[in-house]
C-alpha cells in the first residue's frame, strides 16, 4: 500500500497542510497513520475521504457538520455503492467499448447523475489512475465512452425554452470531469454549451450577457476569488459550478 506525506496530499487534493491539519485536529474528519518518525501518512482511502470532504463543503455544508453526513454515508451506501463500482471495473477489465457504453447507459439511468458521478465513475476513475500500466489504457477507454455519453445527454436535454449557460474549465484539464459537469447542469434545466479547451481565465468579456458557468474541481484560490469578484463588480453573469459559498 502506498502513503504520502501531507505536503503530497496537499498539492494533489488542492488543499493547504493547515486545512488538512484542522480536518484532522479540530473537526476530526481525517484519521491519518503516524510513520515511526512520527510524520501524517495517509493513503489512497484517505485522499478519498479527503475529496468527498471537499465535495460537501463545496457544495455549501458547514465543515462542522461534514462529519456526521460522512459517517451516515459511510453506513447506508458502501456495500451498495461499492458493488456497482465493482460492476464497473469488471467490464472494464473486458476492454471491450460495446459493452462498456452499455452498462454506463444503464448505470446512468438507474441513477442521478449527482450518484451516477460521485459514487460511480469518479471513484473509479481515481482506482483506475494508480495505475501506470494496463489500467491507463482502461481508463482512456472509460472515459471516452464517458464524454461521448455526456455529449449525447446533454443535446437531448436542451430545450429552447431553458435558460442557456457556457461552461468554462478554469485551469483544470481533465476534459471528461468537465464534460460530467455539463451533464450535471443540463440535468439541472440549464440548456448547457462547453468550451472544451480548459483556460487559464475564462474572459467572460468574450461573452457579453451569457450566463457563464466556471469550473474548478478545487476550491479557489485567493486570486481567482479576486478575480471572480472583479468579474462579478463589471456586471458579468459568472457563476462557481458547483455552487459554492464564497468568503
Amino acid at each position: 500500500m502506498a502513503f504520502y506525506s501531507i505536503g503530497e496530499v496537499a498539492e494533489r487534493c488542492g488543499i493547504n497542510p493547515v486545512t488538512l491539519r484542522a480536518w484532522q485536529r479540530r473537526y476530526g474528519l481525517l484519521r491519518p497513520q503516524r510513520s515511526e518518525g512520527g510524520h501524517r501518512q495517509f493513503d489512497e482511502s484517505d485522499i478519498q475521504r479527503i475529496e468527498e470532504i471537499k465535495r460537501w463543503i463545496e457544495s455549501g455544508v458547514s465543515v462542522s457538520k461534514v462529519k456526521a453526513l460522512l459517517d451516515e454515508n459511510k453506513l447506508a451506501g458502501q456495500a451498495g455503492w461499492t458493488s456497482v463500482q465493482e460492476e464497473m471495473m469488471s467490464t472494464l477489465r473486458q476492454v471491450n467499448p460495446d459493452r462498456l457504453q452499455t452498462t454506463l447507459t444503464t448505470l446512468a439511468q438507474q441513477y442521478s447523475a449527482e450518484q451516477f458521478i460521485e459514487d460511480i465513475v469518479m471513484p473509479v476513475r481515481q482506482r483506475m489512475s494508480l495505475d501506470p500500466n494496463t489500467a491507463r489504457v482502461m481508463l482512456s477507454l472509460l472515459d471516452g465512452v464517458l464524454i461521448e455519453y455526456a455529449a449525447a445527454a446533454i443535446a437531448q436535454a436542451r430545450s429552447p425554452a431553458a435558460k442557456a449557460a457556457l461552461l468554462v474549465a478554469w485551469d483544470n484539464h481533465d476534459r471528461t470531469r468537465l464534460w460530467l459537469e455539463a451533464w450535471r447542469l443540463s440535468q439541472q434545466g440549464w440548456r448547457i454549451h462547453v468550451l472544451a479547451e480548459p483556460l487559464d481565465s475564462p474572459r467572460p468579456e468574450f461573452f457579453p450577457g451569457q450566463q457563464l458557468f466556471v469550473w474548478t474541481g478545487k476550491p479557489l484560490t485567493r486570486s481567482q476569488l479576486q478575480q471572480l469578484t472583479h468579474w462579478r463588480n463589471q456586471g458579468f453573469t459568472v457563476a462557481i459550478h458547483p455552487e459554492t459559498k464564497l468568503p
